[in-house]
């Protein structure tokens, strides 16, 4: 089996987004090596076919490089658009009136177009703004009835055929999910992905409604860009799994200006929780076209590590741009060069939320408190669900976190958390003795490199072992040369 090394460990994770640019076993293996964790399957782009081959070469190159590799399907979620124009693009001027029908077959002109969406009909009222084409123009409600809804063009410009429709203000009473989704869903969880985005949540029910539909087949990402889910932030982060702040849609629907804020707040609301949070959208967005990018940019991703994020995604820039393999690479050595920063891991302390009153976030807060005063090289965390090294990843320990699991489907979703570098392990029986675990754990973190023959680590475990949530065990080993010892 071909192997080879990839970069050192950064404790912030890495997503890249596959697409034309990368549609090569040659480039998802350099992007691999390059530092990404995570690859994304966008399904508003690209056909199943398309998905299954990449997917299929991820789970090769998984192989070669013998550590998990997570997938994340992100659904395409339901997409508001007007109709279309009959004699092309039209220029909508300030202050002039605008009609919007419901009926699908009104010919589009510079004073109508089609509106076919009876959810937005029925969700809006005098008063409210609509945006259209990314939030470049914006019309206001004046008049609504059944099937015709009379705006005011507050910010003008052209308008062509089929530009999407937002509606900021106001809960839309839609699925989150569409049948497209629904399909799309399906053919993933077939192909075996390990976590699924849901575009567009509103509500908290729109992540209960998606994982009635998972049974536990993969973890669920919720994408906050609407100030609906804004306004639910805290119940929405509870029901979820994860967390994308999806910047693109959040800076169109809410102020740019509030964006860097409401990011924040997002960031440190995951943090406390325990949720695993990315953050996403134009991070490095001139490398679309450019092999550097800005310095404003550089800076963004640095400031969400310093934030303590979980992972920072890219998408056209890995996608569909010139330089998807050198804009990794950037990510990695911004990651690399902010956490090597003795400032950053005083901005993560400065940030750290008190842990929930529970037997693991008090094994959590201690591992934390350890590893601090003994300079231990690892934390160790046996674990089946992946639970308790996510517990762990909440402390943002000083140390790494080797998350040991005999479930590659939980090794696979443990790529995306903060700090953890999850290996495979054969499962620990029954009536184990704490010795033969600390023997496993002091073995495993010397052998991949974590730890030195005379330092610490630090291990958690749950006893009876074997057994999902019961993390109840601390316990300090030191590496030995032919094994391990507490002292």
């Amino acid at each position: 089996m071909t192997t080879f090394a990839r970069p050192p460990r950064n404790q912030s994770k890495i997503i890249a987004t596959l697409g034309p640019a990368t549609d090569t076993l040659e480039s998802i293996r350099a992007l691999t090596q390059a530092g990404v964790d995570v690859f994304r399957l966008n399904f508003s782009h690209g056909t199943h076919d398309d998905h299954r081959r990449r997917l299929q070469w991820i789970r090769e190159i998984e192989t070669e490089c013998g550590a998990p590799i997570g997938v994340l399907l992100d659904l395409q979620g339901p997409k508001l658009r007007i109709g279309t124009f009959a004699e092309g693009p039209i220029t909508l001027t300030e202050g002039a009136h605008f009609h919007l029908h419901l009926d699908s077959t009104t010919v589009g002109s510079a004073e109508r177009v089609a509106l076919p969406h009876p959810e937005i009909f029925a969700a809006l009222h005098p008063g409210v703004d609509l945006l259209l084409d990314d939030g470049k123009l914006r019309l206001r409600v004046l008049q609504c009835e059944t099937e015709h809804i009379l705006t005011e063009v507050v910010v003008g410009g052209m308008l062509s055929n089929r530009k999407g429709v937002n509606v900021p203000n106001a809960i839309l009473p839609i699925s989150a999910l569409t049948e497209k989704d629904r399909e799309d869903l399906q053919f993933g969880l077939d192909l075996g992905v390990d976590w699924v985005a849901l575009s567009f949540v509103q509500r908290a029910a729109d992540i209960i409604e998606l994982r009635e539909l998972l049974q536990g087949r993969a973890g669920i990402v919720a994408k906050l860009e609407k100030p609906a889910a804004i306004a639910a932030l805290e119940a929405i982060v509870d029901a979820t799994d994860a967390v994308m702040v999806a910047r693109g849609d959040l800076g169109v629907e809410m102020p740019a200006e509030q964006v860097p804020a409401i990011q924040r707040s997002i960031v440190r609301t995951c943090r406390a929780l325990g949720k695993p949070v990315i953050v996403a959208t134009q991070m490095l967005e001139s490398m679309v076209a450019s092999p550097v990018p800005t310095r404003a940019e550089a800076s963004d991703v640095a400031t969400a590590i310093y934030e303590g994020a979980d992972a920072v995604m890219l998408s056209a820039e890995s996608a569909s741009g010139r330089y998807p393999l050198e804009a990794v690479q950037m990510m990695q050595r911004i990651i690399a060069n902010s956490e090597a920063d003795p400032s950053w891991r005083d901005a993560i302390e400065a940030t750290q939320s008190a842990p929930a009153s529970t037997v693991p976030d008090a094994i959590g807060l201690a591992m934390r408190h350890v590893i601090a005063l003994l300079k231990a090289s690892a934390t160790v965390a046996f674990t089946s669900s992946g639970y308790a090294a996510m517990r762990t990843a909440r402390e943002r320990p000083a140390a790494p976190i080797i998350g040991l699991t005999p479930s590659l489907q939980t090794a696979r979703r443990l790529a995306l958390v903060w700090g953890v570098h999850p290996i495979i392990t054969p499962e620990l029986a029954v009536g184990t003795s704490v010795e033969r675990m600390s023997e496993v754990a002091t073995t495993i973190a010397r052998d991949a490199g974590f730890a030195k023959v005379g330092e610490h680590i630090v291990i958690s475990a749950g006893l009876p072992f074997a057994t999902p949530g019961t993390t109840n065990l601390l316990r300090i080993a030191q590496i030995e040369a032919e094994g391990a010892k507490a002292p």
